[in-house]
């Protein structure tokens, strides 16, 4: 293991953000000491924890870099650690994850090996509430340019992702201002211009199911994925990838208006045809609606973003 106190800066740093995860963050903490690869770092960043994290981080000493900060959100204490960070190459890990040994050694030999690819990501396992689950069709991972593919829905897991430093900080990082789905957004700010390759192997324990997970407890994901797609909008985008962007932002405003209006909400129903209108175009498309959407919204109280 790379020392922490080393003059040489590490190939790789290891980010976990983690708020009130004692002791999963401990076990997420351990997978990371347990890599066959050595030369990284560990960088745990406490976003404000109110139960055991802080004792039970400190328990294992300079084998990890501990930065604490005022709850601030997963976005803010995963840029903290990036602006702490030593390593050519950041890999982060969500506190409720975990990594198989060989996670570093074969996703550092492949960014190694392929010195033009910025980012890439490898397959999971996924557990819920402590079984295992096969993702559903929506969810597989393409590889490769998979902008497009990504619109509707998050396609890639920050725990499985390895990126160089510099294109994190050239795409200035996860968005402070979106408490879910900051993740989705820096995806795709990314994936416009660069491919993401995908690694087979299965390197990453998703676990799912718990309580105070973030997409469990913030409902309606895309409300804020609406956000992010609305950003990416203004920022200038345009032709064929606009059109294919205006065509997924409204379908998704259509099913967000409509359950809003069903629960008698009309002002954030207004909220969402106005964001609409300031894009028109396909309508056809927003006028049926997209039944995948549908389906998954219900047009009801239920959350109308699929977990990602």
């Amino acid at each position: 293991m790379a020392s922490c106190a080393g003059i040489v800066a590490p190939l790789v740093s290891v980010i976990i953000p983690t708020f009130n995860r004692w002791p999963m963050i401990g076990e997420a903490v351990q997978s990371v000491l347990a890599q066959t690869y050595a030369d990284y770092e560990l960088i745990v960043v406490d976003d404000g924890s109110t139960d055991d994290t802080g004792a039970g981080l400190a328990r294992f000493g300079t084998r990890l870099r501990l930065f604490s900060q005022s709850n601030a959100g997963v976005a803010a204490a995963r840029n903290l650690g990036a602006s702490r960070a030593r390593g050519r190459y950041l890999a982060f890990l969500d506190s409720d994850d975990l990594w198989r040994p060989r996670k570093l050694a074969v996703q550092t030999s492949f960014m190694e090996r392929r010195r033009e690819v910025r980012i890439c990501q490898c397959e999971e396992i996924w557990l819920r509430n402590g079984k295992r689950v096969n993702p559903k069709v929506k969810h597989q991972k393409p590889s490769g340019d998979i902008f497009l593919r990504s619109l509707e829905l998050c396609l890639i897991s920050p725990s499985a992702v390895m990126m160089t430093r510099e294109l994190f900080e050239r795409y200035g990082g996860f968005d402070e201002t979106l408490p879910v789905c900051e993740d989705y957004d820096l995806w795709l700010r990314i994936t416009l211009d660069h491919p993401v390759p995908l690694i087979p192997d299965p390197l990453v324990v998703k676990r799912g199911g718990h309580s105070d997970q973030l997409s469990r407890s913030t409902w309606g994901m895309d409300r804020y994925r609406v956000l992010a797609l609305h950003k990416l909008l203004r920022s200038g985008l345009e032709g064929t990838l606009r059109q294919a962007v205006v065509k997924v932002l409204r379908a998704k405003l259509s099913i967000l208006s409509q359950g809003a209006r069903k629960r008698g909400k009309h002002a954030e129903a207004d909220g969402y045809d106005s964001m609409a209108a300031e894009f028109p175009g396909a309508q056809s498309d927003v006028g049926n609606g997209n039944s995948r959407l549908r389906a998954r919204a219900g047009i009801s109280s239920q959350d109308t973003g699929a977990v990602a």
